[in-house]
């Protein structure tokens, strides 16, 4: 490990000290013309101790994409890490912490709802062949049984 800070703000985090799961404000961007991005750091599984499998993360990554913009315009891009633990969400213009885990909650109560994955298919999607919507409700629902610890970052 080094001391020299990183250009990626997870980089910097010091992974050994956090306590999934929990969402937290990782970054600020201000625009030239004031709109500001907020980037979070959902993150639902302890690292280096477990992940999501890919098809549960791809099915729920579809998902919240979607069913996220049916509770704001804010949304700008709900992507998930390549270490499958967790997802980032950027907003726009939309400060409010405590209306992000709202809105978090109300899209995975959402998903619990969902028939069926959106834009699950060849024409849609990269690589449709790896989906579970199943696998995604399990994730959301535990993510969701802890609602009161998403606020607490650290161990």
């Amino acid at each position: 490990m080094t001391d020299q800070k990183m250009n990626v703000e997870s980089f910097n985090l010091d992974h050994t000290k956090v306590k999934a799961p929990y969402i937290r404000l990782a970054d600020i961007k201000t625009g030239e013309n004031g709109d500001t991005i907020h980037k979070y750091d959902m993150r639902i599984c302890q690292p280096n101790q477990d992940h999501m499998e890919m098809p549960g993360l791809h099915s729920l990554e579809h998902l919240m994409a979607e069913l996220s913009r049916n509770h704001s315009d804010k949304v700008v891009d709900i992507s998930p890490m390549g270490c499958q633990t967790g997802f980032y969400i950027a907003m726009i213009n939309h400060d409010d912490y405590d209306g992000v885990l709202d809105l978090l909650e109300g899209t995975l109560k959402d998903v619990l709802e969902a028939t069926e994955v959106p834009a699950c298919n060849e024409m849609q999607c990269g690589w449709a062949a790896s989906h579970s919507l199943e696998g995604a409700q399990e994730i959301a629902r535990g993510f969701l049984a802890k609602r009161d610890e998403w606020n607490q970052v650290f161990a």
